[in-house]
């Protein structure tokens, strides 16, 4: 894992999409962003990476969705993705589980995908309460949420790729 912007702008090609990847699962977004390279500062790289996903052919959403658990839910596996994805989670309180699964399961029937959240920060609650409110979007919507959902977590996750996030 590259420590700074500096190292993971002289990352080979292909090392720099790997790790990418792990900061959002779409090929597509990790071959753009690291043929982007160099960036200047964090912000600019997390500027781009936010532009990048909102602009994301919705295949490749949906393909970048496939990596993300259910709210809730515990991301199995010991890949940097998975830890993060833990720690993201971790305020989902152990009683609220099962009205997140149940909120899930409607989701998924009303979307066809993963409820996706930026759940860092929020508690279990919160993450609930959105679920909910989401649940009344209609498609386009609920397709610029997810998004925007997914920008979000790429560019904390970015921030913690090159060391600048905690």
């Amino acid at each position: 894992m590259p420590d700074t912007l500096e190292a993971f702008n002289v990352l080979p090609t292909a090392e720099a999409e790997r790790e990418l990847l792990a900061c959002c699962a779409s090929p597509a977004f990790a071959g753009l962003v690291a043929s982007l390279r160099p960036y200047g500062n964090l912000d600019e790289l997390l500027e781009t990476a936010g532009k990048v996903v909102r602009e994301l052919e919705w295949g490749d959403v949906l393909e970048a969705l496939k990596a993300h658990p259910r709210i809730g839910e515990r991301a199995d596996g010991g890949g940097r993705d998975a830890a993060w994805s833990r720690q993201e989670q971790s305020g989902v309180e152990e009683r609220l589980r099962a009205e997140l699964a149940e909120g899930n399961r409607a989701y998924e029937e009303r979307f066809g995908h993963v409820y996706l959240v930026c759940a860092t920060g929020l508690t279990g609650a919160e993450m609930l309460a959105r679920l909910r409110e989401r649940l009344r979007n209609d498609e386009e919507r609920e397709r610029h949420v997810v998004r925007d959902e997914l920008a979000a977590i790429a560019r904390l996750r970015l921030a913690k790729l090159v060391g600048e996030g905690g």
